[in-house]
């Protein structure tokens, strides 16, 4: 088999479920059974549930970036760029490289794990004043921000500027807001120590969420043990309550609450990839409707799974339940669509994913945690071991492992850092900055570009 008439696999995303599914396609097929492909604007898989360890300093920006470069048995081809549109009839995806030429790959199966942006709404200056905590760069990018409030607070002779810097808002209650806002809580904390013109006191953490209660998941008493480990620390918890307006030097809360800042962070949930929006296909809250072996109902050799795809959970056997966006059905899903991908190849049946929530794990830094590990209910230390053992052990590379060991290790002998890295240039970069949502084509603009570089539909 040469390779011309070799099968061509294209995957997109180099999140948890793209990556799981290109290696187990590298280790499933043979070198000269089909050529595969991954599309990602880096080259590096993130492990995103420790990003706000990232920006509290806790863990160091290389030590959560996998580099997909490192082994030299890996074949896979890796284009550095981003999908911005999808031709299923052509079979072509539309990329952006990241020298912004863009390029038609043709395809013969592709796999679509785009993964998921930061979801905002309406909300006047949001995206104009807000961080968001998605990428590296936004976790990099908010620790230095932070720590230059206290250095301008401690600069100023104004106390009502001192005060304001001194104010942070986190929105979002979910595991995201919950230990970011935790994470640089305790970073602040032990910084302002460093600062004896500055009151400790004027230090003040705001969570507000729309939702009743806190991270909702983990039950009523998980979720009222981590508010009031919250509390203790001097978080305020507003829950009910979101904003109804940001601006550059205050933000506004729904309750009519007007609190003077130069700090929020939004981490108010996830949307599917605006790459979903670009097939024109069935969509069920914004992720593409897929059966329970992940593929697209209509489409010969279109896969997709992870944050971006309503995969059914069968293991709840409920009606109409889909996989929720976490990083264990993402791995498990990425390794079932290589099997699945194999076996149409191959000519074999397909096998539906399934697969049993394992529980939950909340890690509020220092000695704080809880965990809901197969529905046993955990608090403290034993939380904290078990929350930072699943996070080890689901690192891919032993590098990986060795960093973020020695990190957490150094960091509970040394205790926190307080160095800015440089990443805060003079000209501010917000929410809207980092994920560049608006580089995405219509799905009209998808099959103008594939027609006029003369690639016909079938």
């Amino acid at each position: 088999m040469n390779t011309v008439t070799r099968p061509r696999i294209l995957v997109v995303g180099a999140g948890f479920a793209g990556v799981d599914c290109v290696r187990r396609l590298e280790r499933k097929l043979a070198p000269d059974e089909a050529d595969v492909t991954l599309v990602t604007p880096f080259a590096y898989q993130l492990y995103l549930p420790l990003l706000p360890q990232v920006a509290s300093g806790v863990l160091t920006p290389q030590s959560i970036a996998l580099s997909l470069r490192r082994s030299r048995k890996y074949r896979t081809r890796i284009i550095p760029g981003g999908a911005i549109g999808v031709d299923l009839k052509a079979k072509v995806c539309v990329i952006r490289t990241i020298t912004d030429k863009i390029v038609n790959e043709r395809y013969d199966y592709i796999v679509l794990a785009p993964g998921s942006v930061t979801r905002t709404f309406d909300i006047p200056g949001l995206t104009e004043h807000a961080f968001g905590m998605k990428t590296l760069a936004e976790a990099a990018y908010i620790r230095d921000h932070v720590i230059s409030q206290l250095d301008l607070a401690d600069a100023s002779d104004n106390p009502a500027e001192r005060a304001a810097r001194l104010q942070f808002v986190v929105v979002g209650g979910g595991y995201a807001g919950t230990e970011t806002a935790a994470c640089l809580q305790r970073l602040t904390h032990a910084a302002v120590q460093r600062y004896p013109r500055l009151d400790p006191g004027l230090i003040k953490w705001h969570l507000i969420d729309i939702a009743p209660k806190l991270m909702p998941e983990l039950g009523d008493k998980l979720g009222r043990s981590a508010q009031e480990i919250l509390r203790r620390r001097g978080i305020e918890v507003s829950l009910g309550v979101s904003i109804a307006k940001a601006g550059p030097e205050e933000v506004t809360f729904t309750d009519g609450r007007v609190v003077p800042t130069h700090t929020l962070i939004w981490t108010a949930g996830v949307v599917a990839s605006p790459l979903i929006a670009t097939l024109g296909a069935e969509t069920v809250k914004g992720r593409l409707a897929v059966t329970a072996e992940m593929c697209l109902p209509g489409h010969d050799g279109v896969f997709a799974l992870g944050d971006s795809a309503a995969v059914p959970d069968l293991a709840k056997g409920q009606e109409g339940a889909v996989c929720p966006p976490t990083a264990q059905h993402a791995m498990r899903q990425g390794r079932k669509v290589a099997d699945n991908v194999i076996a149409t190849l191959r000519g074999e049946q397909m096998q539906p994913y399934v697969h049993k929530d394992l529980g939950l794990v909340v890690d509020l830094g220092g000695k704080d945690a809880v965990s809901k590990p197969l529905g046993i209910e955990l608090r403290g230390l034993p939380a904290q071991a078990v929350a930072r053992g699943y996070h080890w052990s689901a690192l891919r590379t032993n590098v990986a492992k060795t960093r973020v060991m020695t990190n957490w290790l150094l960091n509970a002998v040394a205790g926190d850092d307080f160095v800015r890295t440089g990443f805060q240039a003079r000209k501010p970069a917000r929410l809207k900055d980092f994920e560049f949502t608006d580089s995405y084509l219509t799905p009209d603009e998808v099959r103008a570009r594939v027609e006029g570089a003369g690639i016909d539909h079938p």
